[in-house]
């Protein structure tokens, strides 16, 4: 893993948008995302969305604000836009009923943010989302260490997220109730409104996995909008079809699945479980990264079928592009195909 992001590799994770900005924006340079304004704002309004739908355990402002103001107060702080932006972000910091959770919430996304910034100063040629990878791993690593050396320190995290998951579970039934009233007193489908709870407890499942899947996205959301702040021609997110990452990562998707088939124990199942989310996830992602590709990029209407897609079939649409992300892996269809092309 320790060639992770490397510009010279051709294994790393490259940057990471939702495509068809390219073609209007220049190429990708070799080292970098795609060097212009504006570029990849379907990508950050998508990786947005993951960040809202992702956020079980995590406020979403707080997510955001705070590696925003991290590298802020690294890079520095140019123009009007910028400064109320910043105001914002210290206003969503500092706002919320201090209990457990707002501490929390605080301190993930204060080491999250603290490893990005070091990153994007240690390897600034790397990509925004190796970096934004390597930040999770390494913010995660923290915690697991934290939580493995303070005696119940998991049990409070655990009942915390929990805490948190029955809002959601009062929230879901408050717009169900909504949503009924619209519909003239005429109730929704059981199995849907079913769905839905069953969603939110399988979540809090595997919320370390969905908080690094957040996590990731937020990071690469927060770099595009200091980029379009600042208007830096340097910064930006690179186009999906070029994503990719460290092809070993896969035995950690490996591994969690061969935990879970010989089902063992609760702790150690339940990092399988974890693995083979966030991994998952990932794959996914790097197949839906060949879909464009191959079609040489994505349009706006392609974009909003997808965003049906996933709202109705969600499990058709992220198996397939898992399988595909799997098949990456192995056979390097890019790689093959651009060696054709030559």
């Amino acid at each position: 893993m320790s060639d992770l992001g490397s510009p010279e590799n051709s294994s790393v994770e490259e940057g990471l948008a939702v495509g068809g900005d390219s073609g209007a924006a220049g190429s990708s340079a070799p080292g970098g995302g795609l060097a212009t304004e504006g570029v990849g704002w379907r990508g950050a309004a998508a990786l947005l969305a993951v960040v809202f739908f992702a956020s079980v355990g995590t406020n979403v402002g707080v997510l955001l604000a705070i590696p925003f103001l991290l590298l802020v107060g690294v890079r520095g702080m140019r123009g009007g836009a910028m400064f109320a932006a910043v105001v914002l972000a210290m206003l969503v910091t500092v706002s919320g009923v201090r209990d457990g959770v707002w501490f929390i919430d605080r301190a993930w996304a204060l080491l999250l943010g603290g490893c990005f910034v070091a990153l994007s100063l240690a390897r600034p040629a790397s990509k925004p989302s190796s970096r934004a990878l390597l930040a999770v791993f390494g913010a995660g690593a923290v915690t697991a260490g934290l939580v493995t050396l303070r005696a119940g320190a998991w049990s409070a995290l655990d009942w915390a997220i929990n805490d948190r998951a029955q809002l959601a579970i009062v929230a879901i039934a408050q717009s169900v109730e909504a949503v009924e009233l619209l519909r003239g007193g005429e109730a929704l489908a059981p199995a849907l409104v079913l769905s839905m709870y069953d969603l939110v407890e399988a979540q809090m499942q595997v919320f370390p996995a969905i908080t690094g899947v957040a996590s990731m996205a937020a990071l690469c959301v927060v770099w595009w909008l200091y980029a379009r702040l600042t208007r830096s021609p340097e910064l930006g997110l690179g186009p999906l079809k070029d994503f990719r990452f460290n092809d070993q990562l896969v035995w950690l998707f490996v591994g969690g699945l061969l935990v879970l088939v010989t089902r063992a124990g609760e702790p150690i199942a339940r990092v399988g479980a974890n693995a083979v989310v966030f991994m998952g996830a990932l794959c996914a992602l790097r197949g839906a990264a060949v879909v464009v590709f191959m079609r040489g990029g994505v349009s706006l209407i392609g974009f909003f079928v997808t965003a049906v897609g996933l709202l109705l079939v969600p499990w058709l649409v992220l198996g397939g592009a898992l399988v595909i992300g799997l098949g990456d892996i192995y056979l390097d269809v890019r790689g093959r195909m651009a060696e054709l092309a030559a």
